[in-house]
């Protein structure tokens, strides 16, 4: 399976808290924090594991929902969607991701929506509405 080389998702809600939890959790960093880094901008790097993860939430990134970013490709995750299943089902959001790796030519508006009860599939965005 090809492992991305970072991780976007884009969450209905964005709790801090919740997601700092979440994140604490599965990376496995109790002592991890997201520090506010500017107006609606939140940032924080596991420490402890082999190589940091380096983590950015944008509150409102885009049609109110949050963009949450993993700069490495040491997550648990290998992909998008991975994460974004993990996030619909801890967080109890629907999450959004892109299909895939995002080559040139490729239709930016596809992405996958994955809801909490685990309905999964491909939307038009911004246009899906939720």
């Amino acid at each position: 399976m090809e492992r991305f080389p970072d991780i976007e998702i884009y969450l209905a809600v964005a709790d801090v808290e919740a997601i700092t939890r979440w994140l604490r959790q599965t990376l496995g960093d109790d002592d991890l924090t997201l520090d506010r880094a500017g107006k609606g901008i939140w940032r924080g790097r596991t420490a402890g594991a082999e190589r940091g993860i380096g983590i950015m939430l944008v509150e409102r990134a885009a049609d109110g929902y949050a963009s949450l970013w993993f700069d490495c490709d040491a997550t648990p995750w290998p992909r998008d969607t991975d994460c974004a299943r993990d996030a619909a089902r801890e967080l109890g959001c629907e999450a959004r991701c892109s299909l895939g790796g995002w080559q040139p030519g490729d239709d930016p508006d596809r992405f996958w929506q994955v809801t909490p009860d685990g309905h999964e599939h491909t939307i038009e965005w911004p246009d899906s509405g939720r």
